[in-house]
């Protein structure tokens, strides 16, 4: 099915995730993948937020990683025809931008690209606190956190999970500022307890091997 809505059992988890998410108060801005189910989780799971008028924008370097139908986009016109009158700012989604080609195609070097891009875009923006709704498989190339990766099909993030990242110093062998995130640490303490942080060749090589499995599950990205 192109683009689906939420289920019931997904309503279910938005409204959990309402009634559990702590930092309500303290959010500026809320960024979500223009396809519809990660529009009405936002609008579903973050209504205070929306009541107090922080603002929603949609990215389309957010959307989903793969060509299937599920993770493919609306056309633009038809997606603002859907979102009328909703509290959503589709002004970045542009005719196109659910191609699955160019940009937007599902290869290991577009996907990495336009994450990197979310994050300088995001990086870039004035407000301090932001929530960003998105997909699974996407939040490991945007995340550069590859590690529990297969604790699902294609990810190691349950539906609805929330997770706390603040952006990092540029390395010293980077060409451009990746404005690479990491987790902090009460964000992980509260998921895994202790642990000590990977280096950067760690990450590199869980990411080959999730990838691995990915393709071994049949959700290979193309290089």
């Amino acid at each position: 099915m192109l683009d689906p809505i939420l289920t019931p059992k997904g309503e279910d988890e938005c409204q959990q995730l309402r009634q559990i998410f702590p930092y309500h108060q303290s959010v500026d801005l809320l960024v979500v993948s223009p396809l519809r189910r990660t529009i009405y989780t936002a609008l579903l799971g973050f209504r205070p937020e929306i009541e107090r008028g922080v603002p929603v924008i949609a990215l389309p370097e957010m959307q989903e990683t793969s060509d299937l139908p599920c993770d493919t986009g609306s056309d633009a016109k038809n997606l603002k025809q859907d979102m009328d009158g909703k509290p959503v700012d589709l002004s970045l989604v542009h005719d196109g931008w659910n191609s699955k080609s160019g940009r937007w195609a599902p290869t290991k070097a577009a996907v990495d690209k336009r994450s990197r891009q979310a994050r300088q875009w995001l990086k870039a923006r004035p407000e301090k606190e932001i929530v960003v709704v998105t997909h699974g498989g996407l939040l490991h190339y945007f995340t550069e956190d590859w590690t529990d990766s297969d604790t699902f099909i294609g990810t190691g993030w349950m539906n609805t999970e929330f997770r706390s990242y603040h952006f990092i110093d540029a390395e010293a062998d980077d060409e451009e500022d990746n404005a690479s995130i990491i987790e902090t640490a009460e964000s992980s303490r509260r998921r895994k307890g202790k642990e000590m942080p990977l280096t950067k060749a760690e990450r590199l090589q869980i990411r080959e091997t999730a990838l691995k499995t990915w393709e071994d599950q049949g959700l290979k990205v193309e290089s």
